[in-house]
């Protein structure tokens, strides 16, 4: 048995090799793109599978696949092509996708190459040769029906990243924002000092403070559903350049309503498909939502990172997990690694938004953005490294966090911000000669008021009650 079979395109005869699904035009882009070594992720393959296996639908129910065109066919070629997709779809066929990912820009490539894959397949599937180079269920007339690159590839990439954000990323930020709840609430009564601009404030809860960190996750939940939303109209049915040319008036709706039903996400035909072909603006817009979600994460474990400072010579208020030893010379040195694991991966997520600016404005000139490929792989990586990177921080950091309140408690005496309570009593002016003597004298705010007698000891002691220094008081 020879190690390679003879496929054929368009350009003539190709030799493949023996055992792959794949055909002539996929072995052209893995021969031509020796580049990264990255492929596009089974995220984009498997939703690719789901874009075929939706056409093919639409295409059978409107009896363009078995009609009186150029080599119909039979109901069960229908079925087997359908049974591939569901394949390609469940990853049963993930070798077979080689091409790299910085390969022709409008996918046409990783295109070509499911179509190869579920024809010669569904060839097999019905006890056809899928050796032989006239392909009774061809990977342009039947695969491809209704179709062209330019409108399905974009429409695999919306699928891909509106599914992972749905099932991925959502549920991941629901994760951590549980968790952070819990604490703010197993802390509510845990005094600490407040600090702006790093520097000494007034006290605040250790529970309020990360409520505040809780709030920053709901309202990234919110963002990724946005980031979902922006991508639910589909460029499916423009075909070439969005007049739809050889495609069915119903064929792109079709499509949609068939994804819409498989993944239980809104998705709709495009608005206008001129749009919708020509530009990724869509895509931009998402990812500009994950940035931010990305930037809120950053904030959150820097911040994390920095109340578990020490243990003796940091501010110690939070204990972190231990999950490794620190140093290769320092014995017992344990760091915070997950937190600056957080903020590694947060900060490719910021960077890969500049890549899929600059492919969304330059991209795109007149009926197709040429960026396709890099922006699906891009965009997909970013929520892929969110999801996972929330999950193992709530399971490796954010659960088995614990309050330490000795170290919270002992700068809230400390602080010279405890002064600001007195305003109302002393005025502005008075509070801040005190915070500066009480700062050069070594002593509290406290003590040198009762040393002065500034107030009597009722009033004062309720003044600089540090609970009520964390609510408004009217």
């Amino acid at each position: 048995m020879t190690d390679y079979r003879t496929e054929h395109d368009s350009m003539g005869d190709v030799q493949v090799p023996a055992d792959a699904y794949y055909g002539a035009q996929t072995q052209r882009a893995v021969e031509n793109f020796p580049i990264s070594g990255w492929r596009l992720p089974q995220t984009m393959i498997s939703a690719m599978g789901m874009v075929k296996h939706a056409c093919g639908v639409a295409n059978r129910d409107l009896g363009k696949l078995t009609g009186s065109g150029k080599n119909p066919l039979t109901d069960s070629q229908v079925d087997a092509m359908l049974a591939a997709a569901e394949e390609v779809i469940e990853g049963k066929l993930a070798a077979e996708f080689p091409i790299d990912v910085f390969q022709t820009g409008s996918g046409t490539s990783s295109n070509m190459n499911v179509n190869e894959v579920i024809s010669n397949r569904a060839i097999e599937i019905v006890g056809g040769d899928r050796m032989a180079l006239d392909k009774t269920i061809h990977p342009n007339d039947h695969v491809n029906m209704g179709q062209s690159t330019n409108d399905t590839f974009p429409t695999a990439i919306h699928v891909a990243t509106a599914v992972q954000i749905q099932t991925a990323l959502i549920p991941a930020l629901e994760s951590l924002h549980a968790s952070l709840v819990t604490k703010a609430k197993a802390w509510d009564k845990v005094m600490k000092i407040g600090r702006t601009h790093l520097m000494d404030a007034t006290p605040l809860r250790l529970g309020q403070e990360f409520g505040g960190f809780a709030r920053q996750v709901e309202l990234s939940i919110t963002r990724a559903k946005v980031a979902r939303d922006a991508v639910l109209e589909l460029p499916v049915g423009g075909t070439a350049v969005g007049s739809g040319i050889n495609t069915h008036p119903e064929f792109g709706a079709r499509v949609a309503a068939a994804l819409q039903q498989r993944t239980g996400i809104a998705f709709i035909d495009a608005v206008n498909h001129f749009e919708a072909n020509a530009q990724r603006d869509a895509l931009v817009q998402s990812h500009g939502e994950l940035k931010c979600i990305a930037q809120t994460l950053f904030n959150l474990a820097n911040n994390i990172r920095w109340l578990g400072s020490g243990p003796r010579c940091g501010f110690y208020e939070v204990q972190l997990p231990t999950r490794q030893p620190g140093s290769s010379i320092m014995p017992g040195k344990v760091n915070p690694v997950m937190c600056e694991s957080m903020m590694q991966l947060t900060a490719r997520v910021i960077g890969n938004d500049a890549t899929m600016t600059i492919s969304g404005a330059a991209g795109g000139n007149f009926q197709l953005n040429i960026m396709m490929p890099v922006m699906a792989h891009t965009v997909l990586e970013s929520i892929a490294l969110l999801s996972s990177g929330a999950n193992a921080f709530v399971e490796f950091c954010v659960e088995e966090m614990q309050a330490n309140e000795e170290s919270c408690n002992a700068a809230v005496e400390q602080s010279l911000s405890m002064c600001t309570s007195l305003n109302p009593l002393i005025g502005y002016e008075q509070a801040a000669k005190l915070a500066k003597e009480a700062f050069a004298s070594g002593q509290t705010i406290r003590e040198l008021c009762l040393e002065k007698g500034i107030l009597a000891e009722d009033v004062l002691a309720d003044a600089l009650d540090p609970w009520k220094m964390t609510e408004p008081q009217g």
